[in-house]
């Protein structure tokens, strides 16, 4: 298993090119899919929605303004587009967050009391994220968890993936509002990922040395 884990990572790099003709079955995309319901958030509170874009004249109005998926979006077997919930939801006092502990973590009235109390310290003095930008960047960086467990549980499977930033946010923002019906007054784009098996062998993977990297304090 530990083997296992490793290969994986050795396994996972950034495709650039799919082989359109191969398909990631529904039972492993689903899984792909699962790991990222499951990944953790700060205070739980799952700031993101992930929007599976399986249409290829969407997929290509998304190629328009996305330098860095010019070849993936294309070929891909499957492609996710990353929203971030912006800071409409994300805010201590917000609609969501009370809806979410009442009926998604079903904490009781005065759990609830408590834990706002704690959420509106930690926005306000801990991490000073009462602007609009701070949240809205606090949120974002959290959808990286479930980007990160999505790749490597596609690894443990033998899929393929790529992250992508290379895109104009703005000029994405207004094709989602535009094509896909996203309010992005309350949504932003985070990142996107596509999912497929490689066309061409995968390049020798370069990393830092662990000495370089990691520093133990004991």
């Amino acid at each position: 298993m530990k083997d296992e884990i490793l290969n994986a990572f050795k396994f996972r790099h950034a495709c650039k090119e799919f082989d359109s003709a191969k398909k990631i079955t529904e039972e492993d995309f689903n899984i792909i899919l699962e790991t990222a319901r499951l990944s953790p958030s700060s205070f739980g509170l799952e700031p993101w929605k992930f929007l599976v874009v399986q249409n290829m004249e969407l997929r290509e109005k998304i190629r328009e303004v996305s330098w860095g998926a010019k070849k993936q979006l294309p070929t891909a077997s499957h492609f996710i587009v990353i929203l971030y919930r912006k800071a409409y939801f994300m805010r201590y006092n917000s609609d969501y967050i009370q809806d979410f502990m009442t009926n998604i973590q079903h904490i009781p009235e005065e759990g609830r009391i408590n834990r706002l109390k704690f959420i509106e310290a930690f926005q306000k003095n801990d991490f000073e994220l009462m602007e609009d930008r701070a949240l809205n960047d606090w949120a974002s960086k959290q959808t990286y968890l479930p980007l990160a467990n999505m790749i490597t549980s596609a690894a443990l499977l033998k899929i393929d993936s790529c992250p992508i930033e290379g895109f104009v946010a703005r000029d994405l923002e207004k094709i989602l509002g535009e094509r896909f019906g996203i309010d992005t007054t309350q949504f932003g784009v985070s990142c996107m990922v596509a999912f497929g098996y490689r066309i061409n062998e995968q390049r020798p993977k370069t990393r830092n040395t662990a000495e370089n990297v990691i520093k133990w304090y004991n």
